[in-house]
């Protein structure tokens, strides 16, 4: 009868086990087979390859490598299960074709353990793919158990902390992250198909802007200056626009110092990109494209499950302006709404909380949009037309100097986007800027600062320019159905243990 060869493994407290697991090694050490000291091991073929191709590999040599997973025994035979970069295969040991001693070291090798093996590929009476193994190498020992076989890690702070036990126990983890990868390397050759250039600016700025966000703010002690974390690549990014580098690029780490939720986390990564002669509109085009482009290519279709809700990502996608949105989800009618206290009284009696909010037309909109539409807005929804007062780096509407041209995209309430018409007055941006300034000395640590050096820049003009900022961890978090960032995320930001 098949013995499995953990059970008893499985009993024992952890202190016995790596006791039992480092004398393993130092007993190795002394024989003079000191794993660690191997440096490389020729691997031919990968598990899914050769499940992909087993009527050409049959009988065929190749090697394998990776972690044992599981192992069973059978008196002079030992099944064990290998996890390889693309999946896992059976291999099948046996004594009288690897030979007593080689068997019997076999027989020691732990959970864990790394090995490399050759043998020939066949399929079991049960019909599983298997290496039929001539020879197999320990190249690294395991220390540490790996967590209980049919449960896998479950801990979900765990999981974070220690993501590589997580990537190793959990498929569905990895699987995330391939997405991860594969939707980054879609979104380059999107852009880069559309005449775009990838480029790299400073994460260390002297000043914090191009967004309103909460800096991290550190010390350079050569310069004995301040300085602050980018919270935004849009100030650099549409310098390189005035500079003649008319469709720019950068996928950048993130740094807001704001609180954390299953929405936020200090550090992330965006998209940024600008194209000159071009508005809000071919933005919207373009970021439409761009993720129901990766939904199709990626998952293979464009309906995606994400936050308890079902979601159609098949182009087009609805738009309204946010004074629309406002009064279809809550009744009030702000284009009819000239006076700015009448526009407060209005938001107040929807319910709206105005305190510590500017009494304004646009802050009293924007409030209703924010704490009483966005959450109604499930599936993708351009919300365009947002008021001057929040936006201070997007350029206006020529109709109603209130608004300006930018969109925002929502999905399952979700930002998932925001875009501008880019302001290119210089005139009116310091005096957006100076707004900004009068905030951040009023207390508020959000705001913008003066920016002399991009002023500068605008004074020797750029075009009218389109710009787009896309979340990439949301959009991964949608694309893979995952509820938090901090599972698209390989190194979350966490609390150290005390």
């Amino acid at each position: 009868m098949a013995e499995e060869i953990t059970a008893a493994e499985e009993q024992q407290d952890l202190s016995e086990i790596l006791q039992i697991r480092r004398q393993k090694l130092a007993d190795l050490v002394e024989a003079g087979k000191d794993p660690y000291t191997i440096t490389k091991f020729d691997r031919t073929a990968f598990s899914e390859d050769i499940k992909a191709d087993f009527e050409n590999l049959e009988n065929q040599t190749v090697s394998v490598a990776g972690r044992i997973m599981s192992k069973r025994g059978m008196g002079k035979v030992i099944f064990a299960d290998l996890l390889d970069g693309k999946g896992r295969i059976q291999i099948y040991v046996r004594i009288n074709d690897v030979g007593e001693e080689a068997f019997a070291e076999f027989r020691k090798v732990d959970i864990g353990d790394i090995v490399g093996v050759t043998g020939y590929v066949f399929k079991t009476k049960m019909g599983e793919v298997t290496v039929h193994s001539s020879e197999v190498t320990l190249l690294s020992k395991s220390l540490r158990p790996l967590p209980e076989k049919f449960h896998g890690l479950t801990d979900k702070e765990l999981r974070y902390r220690q993501r590589y036990v997580d990537l190793i126990m959990n498929p569905e983890s990895r699987r995330s992250f391939e997405i991860r990868s594969r939707f980054v390397s879609y979104l380059r050759r999107y852009l880069d198909s559309q005449g775009f250039l990838e480029v790299e600016t400073p994460v260390l700025n002297t000043i914090s802007g191009g967004a309103t966000a909460r800096p991290f703010v550190t010390h350079h002690n050569a310069l004995d200056i301040d300085m602050y974390m980018r919270i935004a690549t849009e100030l650099h990014l549409k310098r390189l626009i005035v500079g003649g580098m008319e469709r720019v690029y950068e996928v950048g780490r993130i740094f807001r110092n704001e609180g954390m939720d299953t929405k936020h986390n200090p550090e992330f990564t965006t998209v940024e990109w600008y194209m000159a002669y071009a508005d809000f509109n071919v933005m919207r085009e373009m970021a439409q494209e761009l993720i129901s482009g990766a939904a199709k290519e990626i998952l293979g279709t464009y309906k995606v499950e994400w936050l308890g809700n079902e979601i159609d990502l098949t182009p087009p996608w609805k738009t309204m302006t946010m004074a629309e949105a406002v009064k279809e989800y809550l009744g009030v009618d702000f284009m009819a709404i000239s006076d700015d206290s009448e526009a407060v009284t209005a938001a107040k009696a929807a319910g709206v909380d105005m305190d510590g909010v500017e009494p304004t037309w646009g802050h009293a909109l924007y409030e209703c949009f924010d704490q009483k539409v966005e959450e109604k807005l499930i599936q993708p929804t351009f919300i365009t037309m947002h008021p001057v007062d929040v936006s201070p780096l997007s350029k206006r509407c020529k109709d109603d100097p209130r608004l300006t041209e930018r969109f925002e995209l929502f999905i399952c309430a979700s930002e998932m986007a925001n875009a501008f018409s880019e302001l290119n007055d210089p005139i009116d941006q310091r005096g957006r800027f100076l707004k900004q300034v009068e905030m951040r000395d009023k207390g508020d640590e959000e705001a913008g600062m003066m920016d002399e050096d991009f002023l500068n820049a605008l004074e020797y003009g750029m075009p009218p320019t389109g710009g787009i900022g896309i979340g990439i961890d949301r959009t991964v978090m949608l694309l893979t159905g995952n509820a938090s960032i901090r599972d698209v995320i390989l190194f979350p930001t966490m609390k150290p243990l005390d």
